[in-house]
Protein backbone atom coordinates (compact mmCIF):
# COMPACT_ATOMS: atom_id res chain seq x y z
CA UNK A 1 0.00 0.00 0.00
CA UNK A 2 1.60 3.37 -1.17
CA UNK A 3 2.02 6.20 1.98
CA UNK A 4 -0.35 9.23 2.13
CA UNK A 5 0.74 12.56 3.30
CA UNK A 6 -1.57 15.25 4.80
CA UNK A 7 -1.07 18.42 6.51
CA UNK A 8 -2.76 20.32 9.27
CA UNK A 9 -2.50 23.76 8.39
CA UNK A 10 -3.64 26.45 11.30
CA UNK A 11 -3.22 29.71 10.73
CA UNK A 12 -3.98 32.17 13.71
CA UNK A 13 -3.58 35.80 13.81
CA UNK A 14 -0.72 35.82 15.84
CA UNK A 15 0.78 32.24 14.27
CA UNK A 16 1.01 29.50 12.43
CA UNK A 17 0.91 25.86 13.55
CA UNK A 18 1.52 22.98 11.52
CA UNK A 19 1.61 19.16 11.56
CA UNK A 20 2.24 16.39 8.96
CA UNK A 21 1.40 12.94 9.33
CA UNK A 22 1.64 9.91 6.68
CA UNK A 23 -0.36 6.74 6.67
CA UNK A 24 1.25 3.58 5.60
CA UNK A 25 -0.50 -0.15 5.06
CA UNK A 26 -3.05 1.41 7.87
CA UNK A 27 -0.43 3.00 10.06
CA UNK A 28 -0.26 6.24 11.01
CA UNK A 29 1.81 8.69 12.37
CA UNK A 30 3.57 12.56 12.34
CA UNK A 31 6.43 13.10 10.69
CA UNK A 32 6.53 17.01 11.22
CA UNK A 33 5.27 20.12 13.95
CA UNK A 34 6.56 23.11 14.14
CA UNK A 35 4.94 26.38 14.43
CA UNK A 36 5.64 29.88 12.37
CA UNK A 37 5.09 33.70 13.09
CA UNK A 38 2.31 35.43 11.77
CA UNK A 39 0.98 38.37 10.26
CA UNK A 40 -1.17 40.05 8.14
CA UNK A 41 -4.54 38.95 10.04
CA UNK A 42 -6.97 40.24 11.99
CA UNK A 43 -9.57 38.51 13.84
CA UNK A 44 -8.47 35.23 11.86
CA UNK A 45 -9.24 36.86 8.78
CA UNK A 46 -6.92 37.98 6.28
CA UNK A 47 -6.42 42.09 5.94
CA UNK A 48 -3.22 42.36 3.88
CA UNK A 49 -2.28 39.60 1.53
CA UNK A 50 0.80 40.70 0.88
CA UNK A 51 2.31 40.24 4.32
CA UNK A 52 0.20 37.13 5.19
CA UNK A 53 1.88 35.56 2.09
CA UNK A 54 4.80 36.01 3.30
CA UNK A 55 4.45 34.02 6.86
CA UNK A 56 2.07 31.45 4.96
CA UNK A 57 4.58 30.73 2.31
CA UNK A 58 7.25 29.66 5.24
CA UNK A 59 4.80 27.67 6.79
CA UNK A 60 4.28 25.97 3.05
CA UNK A 61 7.77 25.51 2.41
CA UNK A 62 8.18 23.97 5.44
CA UNK A 63 5.69 21.06 4.60
CA UNK A 64 7.26 20.56 1.20
CA UNK A 65 10.70 20.13 2.96
CA UNK A 66 8.80 16.81 4.57
CA UNK A 67 6.85 16.03 1.66
CA UNK A 68 5.76 17.80 -1.59
CA UNK A 69 3.18 15.61 -1.62
CA UNK A 70 1.37 16.98 2.35
CA UNK A 71 1.68 20.34 0.65
CA UNK A 72 -0.49 18.98 -2.06
CA UNK A 73 -3.29 17.63 0.23
CA UNK A 74 -3.59 20.46 2.93
CA UNK A 75 -6.47 20.62 5.40
CA UNK A 76 -7.27 24.28 6.63
CA UNK A 77 -8.61 25.81 9.46
CA UNK A 78 -11.25 28.68 9.05
CA UNK A 79 -11.20 30.75 12.15
CA UNK A 80 -13.23 34.73 11.60
CA UNK A 81 -15.70 35.71 13.47
CA UNK A 82 -18.25 36.00 10.45
CA UNK A 83 -19.45 32.08 11.25
CA UNK A 84 -23.03 31.50 11.82
CA UNK A 85 -24.74 28.31 12.40
CA UNK A 86 -28.80 27.37 11.88
CA UNK A 87 -30.76 24.29 12.29
CA UNK A 88 -32.07 22.77 8.77
CA UNK A 89 -34.33 20.48 7.42
CA UNK A 90 -34.03 17.92 4.82
CA UNK A 91 -37.27 15.67 3.83
CA UNK A 92 -37.53 12.71 1.10
CA UNK A 93 -39.66 10.18 -0.14
CA UNK A 94 -37.97 6.71 -0.57
CA UNK A 95 -39.33 5.39 -3.73
CA UNK A 96 -38.39 1.87 -4.36
CA UNK A 97 -40.71 -0.84 -4.06
CA UNK A 98 -39.21 -2.17 -1.17
CA UNK A 99 -38.86 0.74 0.50
CA UNK A 100 -35.20 -0.09 1.38
CA UNK A 101 -33.29 3.38 1.83
CA UNK A 102 -30.13 3.63 0.20
CA UNK A 103 -26.98 5.62 -0.23
CA UNK A 104 -28.27 7.90 -3.22
CA UNK A 105 -31.09 8.70 -0.97
CA UNK A 106 -29.16 9.58 2.06
CA UNK A 107 -27.58 11.74 -0.19
CA UNK A 108 -30.52 13.26 -1.38
CA UNK A 109 -31.59 13.92 2.01
CA UNK A 110 -28.87 15.38 3.19
CA UNK A 111 -28.56 18.06 -0.28
CA UNK A 112 -32.15 18.91 0.28
CA UNK A 113 -31.01 20.37 4.07
CA UNK A 114 -28.76 22.39 1.99
CA UNK A 115 -31.78 24.38 0.00
CA UNK A 116 -31.06 27.61 2.37
CA UNK A 117 -31.45 30.85 1.43
CA UNK A 118 -28.07 32.78 2.08
CA UNK A 119 -27.41 36.30 2.09
CA UNK A 120 -24.82 37.31 -0.72
CA UNK A 121 -21.04 36.24 -0.07
CA UNK A 122 -22.16 33.62 2.49
CA UNK A 123 -20.82 30.25 1.37
CA UNK A 124 -21.65 26.79 3.13
CA UNK A 125 -18.80 25.35 5.13
CA UNK A 126 -20.36 22.95 6.78
CA UNK A 127 -23.71 20.55 6.79
CA UNK A 128 -23.45 18.87 10.18
CA UNK A 129 -25.79 15.70 10.35
CA UNK A 130 -27.48 15.62 14.05
CA UNK A 131 -29.82 12.55 13.24
CA UNK A 132 -32.04 10.84 10.92
CA UNK A 133 -35.99 10.18 11.26
CA UNK A 134 -37.14 7.23 9.50
CA UNK A 135 -41.27 7.05 9.41
CA UNK A 136 -41.08 9.67 12.50
CA UNK A 137 -38.28 7.36 14.21
CA UNK A 138 -36.23 9.74 15.13
CA UNK A 139 -32.16 9.61 16.84
CA UNK A 140 -31.10 7.06 13.89
CA UNK A 141 -27.28 7.95 13.03
CA UNK A 142 -26.85 5.55 9.87
CA UNK A 143 -30.24 4.70 8.11
CA UNK A 144 -28.23 2.96 5.44
CA UNK A 145 -30.39 -0.59 5.28
CA UNK A 146 -33.12 0.19 6.64
CA UNK A 147 -36.82 0.40 5.49
CA UNK A 148 -38.76 2.83 5.46
CA UNK A 149 -41.48 5.18 2.98
CA UNK A 150 -40.04 8.80 4.47
CA UNK A 151 -37.02 9.82 5.41
CA UNK A 152 -36.11 13.22 7.47
CA UNK A 153 -32.48 14.62 8.21
CA UNK A 154 -32.05 17.20 11.30
CA UNK A 155 -28.72 19.71 10.10
CA UNK A 156 -26.52 22.16 11.17
CA UNK A 157 -25.53 24.67 8.81
CA UNK A 158 -22.31 26.19 9.02
CA UNK A 159 -21.52 29.24 6.75
CA UNK A 160 -19.02 31.94 6.34
CA UNK A 161 -18.00 34.74 4.33
CA UNK A 162 -17.00 34.13 0.96
CA UNK A 163 -14.28 36.56 0.88
CA UNK A 164 -12.54 35.69 4.13
CA UNK A 165 -12.23 32.13 2.64
CA UNK A 166 -11.61 32.81 -0.86
CA UNK A 167 -8.75 34.93 0.65
CA UNK A 168 -6.82 32.20 2.60
CA UNK A 169 -7.02 29.59 -0.11
CA UNK A 170 -5.55 31.87 -2.58
CA UNK A 171 -3.23 32.57 0.09
CA UNK A 172 -2.17 29.31 0.28
CA UNK A 173 -2.30 28.38 -3.59
CA UNK A 174 -0.42 30.61 -4.21
CA UNK A 175 2.27 29.73 -1.60
CA UNK A 176 2.41 26.45 -3.39
CA UNK A 177 0.18 24.70 -1.38
CA UNK A 178 -3.20 22.56 -2.52
CA UNK A 179 -6.66 23.08 -0.06
CA UNK A 180 -8.05 19.46 0.09
CA UNK A 181 -10.69 20.73 2.70
CA UNK A 182 -11.83 23.69 4.69
CA UNK A 183 -12.60 23.07 8.35
CA UNK A 184 -14.42 25.52 11.11
CA UNK A 185 -11.79 25.90 13.74
CA UNK A 186 -13.78 24.86 17.12
CA UNK A 187 -15.50 21.95 15.06
CA UNK A 188 -12.14 20.70 14.44
CA UNK A 189 -9.97 21.38 18.01
CA UNK A 190 -13.41 18.71 19.02
CA UNK A 191 -12.17 16.43 16.57
CA UNK A 192 -8.67 16.01 18.16
CA UNK A 193 -9.66 16.57 22.37
CA UNK A 194 -12.78 15.19 23.04
CA UNK A 195 -13.59 11.90 23.90
CA UNK A 196 -16.81 10.49 22.88
CA UNK A 197 -17.91 10.01 26.52
CA UNK A 198 -17.65 13.40 27.10
CA UNK A 199 -19.42 14.61 23.84
CA UNK A 200 -22.43 11.87 25.28
CA UNK A 201 -22.38 13.41 28.99
CA UNK A 202 -22.91 17.22 27.46
CA UNK A 203 -19.22 19.25 27.11
CA UNK A 204 -18.44 22.70 25.78
CA UNK A 205 -14.65 23.35 23.90
CA UNK A 206 -13.56 26.72 24.20
CA UNK A 207 -10.86 27.52 21.85
CA UNK A 208 -8.81 30.45 22.83
CA UNK A 209 -6.66 31.86 20.01
CA UNK A 210 -4.78 35.32 19.79
CA UNK A 211 -7.62 37.10 17.95
CA UNK A 212 -10.66 35.04 18.51
CA UNK A 213 -12.31 32.83 20.90
CA UNK A 214 -14.09 29.56 19.65
CA UNK A 215 -17.09 27.36 21.27
CA UNK A 216 -18.11 24.11 20.18
CA UNK A 217 -21.19 22.54 21.96
CA UNK A 218 -21.72 18.50 22.52
CA UNK A 219 -24.36 16.37 23.99
CA UNK A 220 -25.62 13.01 23.41
CA UNK A 221 -22.85 13.25 21.15
CA UNK A 222 -24.14 15.42 18.74
CA UNK A 223 -22.71 19.12 17.87
CA UNK A 224 -25.28 20.93 19.51
CA UNK A 225 -24.10 24.43 18.58
CA UNK A 226 -20.67 26.30 17.59
CA UNK A 227 -19.73 30.18 17.55
CA UNK A 228 -16.62 32.72 17.12
CA UNK A 229 -16.19 35.54 19.11
CA UNK A 230 -13.82 38.10 18.33
CA UNK A 231 -12.02 38.82 21.40
CA UNK A 232 -9.02 36.80 22.46
CA UNK A 233 -5.57 36.29 24.13
CA UNK A 234 -4.34 39.34 22.12
CA UNK A 235 -6.81 41.80 24.07
CA UNK A 236 -4.73 40.83 27.43
CA UNK A 237 -2.14 42.19 25.83
CA UNK A 238 -3.82 45.31 24.50
CA UNK A 239 -5.10 46.10 27.76
CA UNK A 240 -1.35 45.54 29.40
CA UNK A 241 0.08 48.04 27.18
CA UNK A 242 -2.80 50.61 27.98
CA UNK A 243 -2.94 50.01 31.62
CA UNK A 244 0.84 49.95 32.04
CA UNK A 245 1.70 52.20 29.56
CA UNK A 246 4.28 49.37 28.10
CA UNK A 247 4.45 48.82 24.17
CA UNK A 248 2.24 45.61 23.14
CA UNK A 249 5.61 43.42 22.53
CA UNK A 250 6.34 44.12 25.68
CA UNK A 251 2.94 43.67 27.55
CA UNK A 252 2.93 40.34 25.53
CA UNK A 253 6.35 39.38 27.39
CA UNK A 254 5.18 40.19 30.79
CA UNK A 255 1.81 38.39 30.08
CA UNK A 256 3.61 35.33 29.59
CA UNK A 257 6.22 35.66 32.18
CA UNK A 258 4.25 36.88 34.99
CA UNK A 259 0.60 36.75 33.88
CA UNK A 260 -2.13 34.77 35.88
CA UNK A 261 -6.22 34.30 35.29
CA UNK A 262 -7.28 34.77 38.78
CA UNK A 263 -5.94 37.82 41.09
CA UNK A 264 -6.89 36.36 44.44
CA UNK A 265 -3.96 33.25 43.76
CA UNK A 266 -1.49 36.41 43.81
CA UNK A 267 0.27 37.99 46.88
CA UNK A 268 -0.17 41.95 46.84
CA UNK A 269 3.43 42.25 48.17
CA UNK A 270 5.21 40.96 44.66
CA UNK A 271 6.82 42.86 42.45
CA UNK A 272 7.69 43.11 38.83
CA UNK A 273 10.20 45.31 37.33
CA UNK A 274 9.13 46.66 34.05
CA UNK A 275 12.65 47.52 33.03
CA UNK A 276 13.14 43.79 32.13
CA UNK A 277 10.71 44.14 29.81
CA UNK A 278 11.32 47.57 28.00
CA UNK A 279 14.08 50.10 28.81
CA UNK A 280 11.54 53.23 28.53
CA UNK A 281 9.50 52.13 31.59
CA UNK A 282 10.41 53.01 35.59
CA UNK A 283 9.84 51.49 38.64
CA UNK A 284 8.05 48.28 39.68
CA UNK A 285 4.15 47.13 39.23
CA UNK A 286 2.26 45.26 41.70
CA UNK A 287 2.17 41.74 40.15
CA UNK A 288 -1.44 41.33 41.42
CA UNK A 289 -2.46 44.75 39.10
CA UNK A 290 -1.27 42.58 36.32
CA UNK A 291 -3.21 40.01 37.40
CA UNK A 292 -6.33 41.90 37.55
CA UNK A 293 -5.98 43.29 34.14
CA UNK A 294 -6.30 39.87 32.84
CA UNK A 295 -8.68 38.45 34.57
CA UNK A 296 -11.15 41.34 33.72
CA UNK A 297 -10.63 40.63 30.29
CA UNK A 298 -11.32 36.84 30.37
CA UNK A 299 -14.00 37.35 32.63
CA UNK A 300 -15.38 38.95 29.42
CA UNK A 301 -14.64 36.44 27.01
CA UNK A 302 -16.22 34.17 29.39
CA UNK A 303 -19.20 36.36 29.33
CA UNK A 304 -19.32 35.50 26.18
CA UNK A 305 -19.25 31.90 26.59
CA UNK A 306 -21.86 32.12 29.15
CA UNK A 307 -24.61 33.65 26.50
CA UNK A 308 -23.85 31.10 23.79
CA UNK A 309 -24.71 28.44 26.51
CA UNK A 310 -27.49 30.54 27.93
CA UNK A 311 -28.79 30.81 24.06
CA UNK A 312 -29.04 27.32 23.70
CA UNK A 313 -30.56 26.57 27.09
CA UNK A 314 -27.01 25.09 28.22
CA UNK A 315 -25.90 27.16 30.77
CA UNK A 316 -25.09 25.10 34.11
CA UNK A 317 -26.08 21.73 32.55
CA UNK A 318 -23.06 20.42 30.84
CA UNK A 319 -21.65 17.48 32.90
CA UNK A 320 -18.53 17.05 30.84
CA UNK A 321 -17.90 20.69 31.29
CA UNK A 322 -15.51 23.33 29.75
CA UNK A 323 -12.85 21.61 27.76
CA UNK A 324 -9.93 24.67 27.28
CA UNK A 325 -7.65 24.56 23.94
CA UNK A 326 -5.62 27.20 22.09
CA UNK A 327 -2.84 29.34 23.13
CA UNK A 328 -4.89 31.55 25.61
CA UNK A 329 -5.54 27.99 27.48
CA UNK A 330 -2.13 27.58 28.94
CA UNK A 331 -2.53 30.97 31.38
CA UNK A 332 -1.98 29.72 34.65
CA UNK A 333 -5.20 30.03 36.61
CA UNK A 334 -7.82 29.75 33.94
CA UNK A 335 -9.39 26.62 34.99
CA UNK A 336 -9.96 27.99 38.04
CA UNK A 337 -11.55 31.36 36.21
CA UNK A 338 -13.89 29.42 34.48
CA UNK A 339 -15.33 26.97 37.02
CA UNK A 340 -16.64 30.54 38.73
CA UNK A 341 -17.31 32.14 36.11
CA UNK A 342 -19.39 29.48 33.88
CA UNK A 343 -20.51 27.41 36.78
CA UNK A 344 -18.89 24.10 35.70
CA UNK A 345 -15.77 21.67 36.12
CA UNK A 346 -12.84 22.72 33.55
CA UNK A 347 -9.44 21.42 32.24
CA UNK A 348 -7.07 21.99 29.20
CA UNK A 349 -8.30 19.99 26.12
CA UNK A 350 -4.38 18.30 24.56
CA UNK A 351 -4.92 15.84 21.70
CA UNK A 352 -5.76 12.35 22.34
CA UNK A 353 -3.10 9.95 22.43
CA UNK A 354 -5.15 7.21 21.69
CA UNK A 355 -5.43 9.14 17.90
CA UNK A 356 -1.25 8.99 17.94
CA UNK A 357 -0.08 5.85 19.87
CA UNK A 358 3.74 4.56 19.80
CA UNK A 359 4.36 8.25 18.80
CA UNK A 360 7.98 8.58 20.05
CA UNK A 361 9.33 11.35 22.30
CA UNK A 362 9.88 14.31 19.54
CA UNK A 363 6.56 15.11 19.09
CA UNK A 364 5.42 14.62 22.83
CA UNK A 365 5.80 17.93 23.65
CA UNK A 366 3.31 19.37 20.88
CA UNK A 367 0.84 16.21 21.58
CA UNK A 368 0.46 17.90 25.53
CA UNK A 369 0.26 21.39 24.47
CA UNK A 370 -3.49 22.94 23.86
CA UNK A 371 -2.11 25.49 20.99
CA UNK A 372 -1.37 22.36 18.68
CA UNK A 373 -4.87 20.97 19.35
CA UNK A 374 -6.37 22.32 16.08
CA UNK A 375 -3.47 21.39 13.90
CA UNK A 376 -4.02 17.89 14.93
CA UNK A 377 -7.65 17.75 14.36
CA UNK A 378 -7.26 19.28 10.81
CA UNK A 379 -4.28 16.19 9.86
CA UNK A 380 -7.71 13.34 11.76
CA UNK A 381 -10.30 15.50 10.26
CA UNK A 382 -8.40 14.72 6.56
CA UNK A 383 -7.86 11.27 7.49
CA UNK A 384 -11.57 10.73 8.44
CA UNK A 385 -12.52 12.19 5.23
CA UNK A 386 -9.93 10.11 3.05
CA UNK A 387 -11.05 6.81 4.95
CA UNK A 388 -7.49 6.56 5.91
CA UNK A 389 -8.13 5.90 10.20
CA UNK A 390 -9.31 2.17 10.63
CA UNK A 391 -12.08 2.15 13.32
CA UNK A 392 -11.08 -0.47 16.26
CA UNK A 393 -12.99 -3.33 16.50
CA UNK A 394 -15.30 -2.66 13.35
CA UNK A 395 -14.39 -4.05 9.64
CA UNK A 396 -16.42 -2.17 7.69
CA UNK A 397 -18.93 -5.20 6.97
CA UNK A 398 -22.54 -3.70 7.59
CA UNK A 399 -25.23 -5.31 9.46
CA UNK A 400 -27.71 -5.02 6.37
CA UNK A 401 -24.98 -7.51 4.68
CA UNK A 402 -24.98 -9.78 7.22
CA UNK A 403 -28.98 -10.09 7.73
CA UNK A 404 -28.86 -11.18 3.74
CA UNK A 405 -27.35 -14.46 4.20
CA UNK A 406 -30.01 -15.19 6.32
CA UNK A 407 -33.30 -13.53 5.13
CA UNK A 408 -35.08 -15.03 1.63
Amino acid sequence: MASNFIAGLDIGTSSIKVSVAETSNGHHALRSVFKEPSSGLRKGAIVDLAEASQFISRAVSGIKKVSKAAAKNIYLSIGTPQVKVQSSKGIVAVSRADTEIYSDDIEKVVKASQAITLPPNRTIIHNVTREFVVDGVSDISDPLGLSGSRLEVQSLIIDAFAPHIKSLVRVVELSGGEVSGLVFGPLVASRSSLSKAQKNLGVVLVDVGAGTTGLSVYEENKLVHVGKFPVGAANISNDLAIGLKIPVAAAENLKLSYGCALARDVSQKEQVDLKKFTGDARGFVSRRFIAEIIESRLAEILDFVNNELKLIGKYGELPGGVVLVGGGAKMPGLTELVKQEVKLSSQIGLTSGEDWEGEGSDFIDFLEDPEFVTSFGLVLWGMDQGGWKKEKGYNGFKIRNVLRYFLP
